[in-house]
């Protein structure tokens, strides 16, 4: 029998694919297999509220108010000094970053444990070196092959081998983390990539920016948006530095790596727990 995380996780799945015809409970609780009633109940638990109330979430008009507020979303972080190390839920994360010569080694020298771990939000692709995470991918519509393939790209030049303890553990770590547990992140990327992922951790859950919000903070200036555009889609640590609260001016949500559904429904969950209030009861059992 199909476990309450593939369930729920079809569940998000069929929700993020059809918010624009507004699926009623009976619809949604078909595609999860259960009837209404138990569909309701362990949505409910496993989310924190009601479908109904979680498809309301994933409105054009809610992304459109947040966006409202989304200058001052960013300004209010910086100033506030919310940086990373930030918070994600209960979750404590902090980064450090290549130097520019390590970069353009592109991973020469450099050992990357990698394995598969389940999310509320799909299979998940780990990746982890000896100083903390380095990757993390949702899989790809092409399959884990494709996904380990595209991440794989992104450092040719390093060593790869399958490790599914260390990642079951880190797994463990990001979707069911202990109170004040911390998670240590490694970024690969040039300069200016590094300087707008972290831009994105400064983003507080539940909120959603435009790409002219991040390109103001990062430079001062509305105008580079294209370019932070571009970094935006090139993060591979998805998730935790959260690409997924940029969305376009005009309150559209796509232009998502690991497609709209998903990031739909990562919208979706934290909106829902921002106003509920608590931490997701997010379960990896990989």
């Amino acid at each position: 029998m199909p476990s309450d995380y593939a369930r729920i996780g079809k569940a998000l799945a069929f929700i993020a694919e059809n918010a624009e015809n507004q699926p009623d409970l009976d619809a949604v609780a078909a595609a999860a297999g259960l009837s209404p009633f138990h569909f309701q109940r362990l949505f409910t638990r496993w989310v924190g509220v009601s479908p109904k109330k979680f498809l309301q979430y994933l409105t054009l008009e809610r992304a459109k108010a947040c966006l409202a507020s989304s200058a001052s979303v960013m300004e209010a972080a910086y100033e506030s000094g919310l940086s990373t190390p930030s918070r994600l839920h209960d979750l404590f994360v902090a980064h450090e970053a290549i130097t520019p010569g390590e970069f353009r080694r592109r991973g020469e020298g450099l050992a990357i444990a990698y394995g598969w771990a389940e999310s509320p939000f799909g299979d998940v692709l780990i990746l982890a070196t000896a100083r903390g995470i380095c990757g993390l991918a949702f899989e790809l519509q092409a399959g884990r092959a494709a996904t380990l393939a595209d991440m794989r790209a992104r450092w040719p030049a390093a060593t790869f081998h399958e490790d599914a303890r260390q990642v079951a553990r880190l797994g463990r770590s990001i979707f069911a983390p202990a109170p004040g547990e911390r998670l240590d992140l490694v970024l690969y990327g040039s300069p200016f990539q590094i300087k707008v992922w972290e831009a994105l951790l400064r983003i507080p859950a539940g909120a959603l920016v435009s790409y002219d919000a991040v390109a103001a903070a990062v430079f001062g200036t509305a105008r580079g948006a294209r370019a932070i555009g571009a970094a935006v889609g090139d993060n591979p640590i998805s998730y935790l530095i959260p690409c997924h609260r940029v969305i376009r001016k005009s309150g559209a949500i796509n232009d998502y790596h690991w497609g709209r559904a998903r990031k739909l429904a990562l919208i979706g969950w934290e909106a829902a727990h921002g106003e509920a209030g608590e931490r997701p009861r997010l379960v990896a059992s990989a």
